[in-house]
């Protein structure tokens, strides 16, 4: 009889450390859709300077965002707090000015606290091409 008992318990412990691990999975899961909803695109170039696109999509109700730009030294380069359910930036970067450096553009929702981060690199490279083919 004691050997069912424990048997009993040990169904019991292991059904409960499941359904709690589960729990805990999908509330964690819950929280990975919480980003920031910002997308940035580049969308061409305007007499040889890069043109990018950001494009914020918020909540139902207003939200806090903050748009920073930076180099890669760290030194901010452009900063601006906006509140708005969503909105559309254009950024016309002087390609003179920066030469080859990296830009950092971070997007932060001060409502859920998150950020995203998108790191912006450029090169410039020369290519000829020399095709030799065979006319009949």
């Amino acid at each position: 009889m004691k050997k069912i008992f424990r048997n009993n318990r040990l169904i019991a412990v292991a059904f409960l450390t499941v359904f709690s691990a589960g729990a805990t999975l999908a509330n964690d899961s819950s929280r990975i859709g919480q980003a920031v909803p910002a997308e940035l695109k580049f969308a061409g170039m305007v007499n040889n300077d890069p043109l990018f696109v950001l494009n914020i999509s918020g909540t139902q109700g207003n939200d806090d965002f903050v748009i920073t730009i930076s180099d890669d030294q760290g030194n901010t380069l452009y900063k601006e707090n906006i509140r708005t359910e969503s909105c559309t930036k254009k950024f016309l970067l002087n390609s003179e000015e920066l030469g080859d450096a990296m830009l950092r553009f971070e997007i932060s929702s001060r409502k859920t606290k998150t950020k995203v981060l998108y790191e912006v690199s450029s090169k410039n490279r020369y290519t000829q091409e020399t095709i030799v083919r065979l006319v009949q």
